[in-house]
């Protein structure tokens, strides 16, 4: 239902409040896995172990955790065999910088860290920022903990006296140009991941494993007219996650729908989801097979229910920009503000087809949001998302959606703040039916 100006502002702010904490809480995606987990926890899901098993019967609230990924459920008491899943889906990692095997370097009294790129960043974005690391630490025991520091590192960049022409072109250097600084000293007598192991609490001899990422320190924040912006680094795609969390939160009191809602949050998104907690990976689908036999379905029952689902893939697009209009189509010009979008490409980079627009600008009509589309201009490549992955590999009905910012892949990116609740909405709708 529609909400007044002053009432949707409001909860539009409240929503961008609590999604900047959300992100400074999900430094990695492993910690974003664990905030969906906590969160959904508290909200009364049951958390279930994937060596364990399930139960098997109609009704509940559920989750599990693999790795960096997420996906929660809620299951109507009147679910058969072939009950069908409306998923909301969503990616937990972002472009940076990864920790190198012996990650502890320096040189000339600067102590820096070993880092190799993540996806693909905007590197000169990470320039001059104060950048936390953060992610998992594996133990001798092989039993894994979180870890993530306050502000620690620092790309600092070359001073104009030194490169007069840097406002002409600046371009670094992968290798050379990308190593942060973290202190003064030398190398030997340092260890890097000794500062991992003691924020997380336990003794640096017993790490042998770690996937560590770094991610920008500052919080998120509302700012310009009226509040009408909000930056933050991670929007793709925690924005999307925190967006189907609150959801499924919402959604899940009193669900009683003819169908499962289902969150789905993977990672690897920026580096083509070819992992065990990818999109390309067998995750939802085993979730989904172990969710339908626990309701006592057999194969045909799952191909049936499969046929009758919906997934919602989220993911950031590009609002046009005031100051590269050249660089967008001339006629389909999403921005900041106006809604969340539905994105369509002919190549089928995106899975949206005529069935999913419809399906997408239905929810949308319901939950009382306007929509943009968004389309590439012709002779700038597409970019992809989940939402092809999912579709290929479960034969499932898709449409990809998200919401459009500025500064993609920048180690800080823009949206507006009323494009966050928005999107929310129409999960919601989603979720309920």
């Amino acid at each position: 239902m529609p909400l007044t100006a002053p009432a949707a502002a409001t909860s539009a702010a409240v929503h961008a409040d609590d999604l900047a904490a959300f992100v400074a809480a999900s430094p990695s995606s492993f910690h974003a896995a664990a905030e969906v987990a906590r969160r959904l926890e508290d909200a009364g899901f049951t958390r279930l172990d994937e060596e364990a098993g399930w139960p098997a019967a109609p009704g509940g609230r559920f989750l599990v955790v693999r790795d960096g990924a997420a996906i929660a459920w809620v299951v109507p008491d009147g679910a058969t065999a072939s009950t069908s899943v409306r998923i909301f889906g969503a990616h937990s990692d972002s472009p940076g910088f990864k920790l190198k095997p012996r990650p502890t370097t320096g040189r000339l009294g600067w102590l820096q860290a070993g880092v190799e790129v993540y996806g693909g960043p905007l590197l000169n974005s990470w320039l001059d920022r104060e950048l936390r690391l953060a992610g998992r630490l594996v133990l001798d025991d092989g039993s894994t903990t979180l870890a993530a520091t306050g502000p620690l590192l620092r790309l600092p960049q070359l001073a104009i006296h030194l490169d007069r022409e840097a406002n002409d072109h600046l371009a670094l250097d992968k290798q050379s140009q990308t190593q942060p600084v973290w202190g003064l000293g030398e190398a030997d007598s340092a260890d890097l991941l000794a500062e991992l192991a003691r924020e997380a609490g336990v003794d640096a001899a017993r790490i042998r494993g770690y996937d560590i990422v770094t991610a920008d320190a500052a919080p998120g924040a509302r700012f310009g007219r009226d509040d009408v912006f909000f930056a933050s680094g991670r929007l793709d795609d925690l924005a999307s996650v925190h967006a189907g969390v609150v959801a499924l939160e919402r959604a899940a009191d009193g669900f009683d729908a003819g169908h499962i809602a289902m969150l789905a949050v993977f990672d690897h998104e920026e580096v083509g989801s070819g992992t065990r907690s990818g999109a390309a990976g067998p995750f939802l689908s085993d979730v989904l097979e172990r969710l339908w036999l626990s309701l006592g379905a057999d194969r045909e029952q799952q191909l049936r229910a499969l046929a009758a689902s919906w997934c919602v893939s989220s993911d950031v697009g590009h609002s046009v920009h005031p100051n590269y209009a050249e660089k967008h189509d001339p006629v389909v010009q999403p921005v900041l503000g106006s809604g969340p979008i539905l994105k369509i490409n002919a190549n089928q980079r995106y899975a949206t087809d005529a069935p999913g627009a419809a399906a997408w600008n239905g929810w949308c009509a319901a939950a009382g949001v306007t929509s943009q589309e968004f389309v590439s201009n012709n002779a700038v490549p597409c970019g992809s998302t989940i939402g092809p992955i999912t579709a290929t590999r479960l034969g499932i009905r898709t449409v990809d959606v998200g919401i459009p910012i500025l500064s993609m892949h920048s180690a800080r990116e823009l949206a507006g703040v009323s494009d966050l609740w928005d999107l929310t909405r129409v999960a919601e709708t989603l979720f309920r039916g």
